[in-house]
């Protein structure tokens, strides 16, 4: 078999190989990706890694295989895109894992997820007791993403019926480490001499300020270097 053909069928193998494991480990090994974007980081990394120092492979052959793979996913994520049940075979499903306080263990056995790391994700969502869930989603990109029950929501504005100042737009960077930020100024029609301005009010120089922005209700936000704080929380150590 020509060796041209052999890089070919050597990573489509290593690209199926790579799927079957992950569907296999189960979305906490692949936290933050989905199996798709899982298979495709490994793989055209390990290229790339033995593209810049194995030497005992041929050059030309690692970059054959290299945009073999970068075409398999093009036309994967393409198909995807056309197509649901290609989408859900290459991304897989959401997985409910509570129902109204309730663990589903069946469907965290299926996916190897296990009740300390499910007790991590819901602490990371300031959820301290299972309880207080309607329901708890295990994303296709290993996430969790937690409805509480409505007797344990945060309270809005608009259940008081408050008045909400609408925004209209995002906040925007005015001054960083004691230089203005001109494109931005020039972006939103902003005057340089009305930033300057916004720094005397609070008698400082532009010198002083490390950051200020103009958040999107229309308040500007100033830091200073000096943060007259005697005792800080936590403060790193020097180098």
């Amino acid at each position: 078999m020509p060796e041209y053909l052999q890089v070919l069928l050597r990573t489509m193998f290593a690209f199926f190989m790579l799927f079957a494991a992950a569907r296999f480990l189960g979305k906490q090994t692949i936290s933050k990706m989905t199996y798709f974007d899982f298979i495709a980081s490994i793989t055209m990394g390990a290229i790339i890694a033995n593209l810049s120092f194995n030497v005992s492979l041929k050059a030309h052959y690692l970059a054959l295989s290299f945009i073999e793979f970068t075409l398999i996913v093009f036309c994967i994520a393409f198909i995807s895109l056309k197509n649901r049940k290609a989408r859900k075979l290459f991304a897989g499903d959401p997985t409910v894992v509570i129902e109204n306080g309730k663990i589903l263990e069946n469907n965290m056995e299926k996916m190897r997820y296990t009740l300390d790391y499910l007790n991590q994700q819901l602490r990371e969502k300031d959820v301290f007791n299972i309880e207080e869930v309607l329901f708890a989603v295990i994303e296709t990109n290993g996430t969790l993403t937690v409805l509480k029950k409505p007797e344990y929501r945060n309270v809005v504005k608009q259940d008081l019926s408050l008045a909400v100042q609408p925004e209209k737009k995002l906040p925007v960077e005015l001054v960083m480490d004691g230089c203005i930020v001109h494109s931005n100024i020039i972006q939103n029609n902003l005057e340089a001499s009305w930033v300057e301005s916004e720094v005397k009010k609070r008698g400082l120089h532009l010198s002083e300020v490390v950051y200020a922005v103009l958040a999107a209700n229309g308040r500007v936000y100033i830091d200073t270097y000096r943060d007259d704080i005697e005792s800080p929380v936590d403060q790193e150590p020097s180098v």
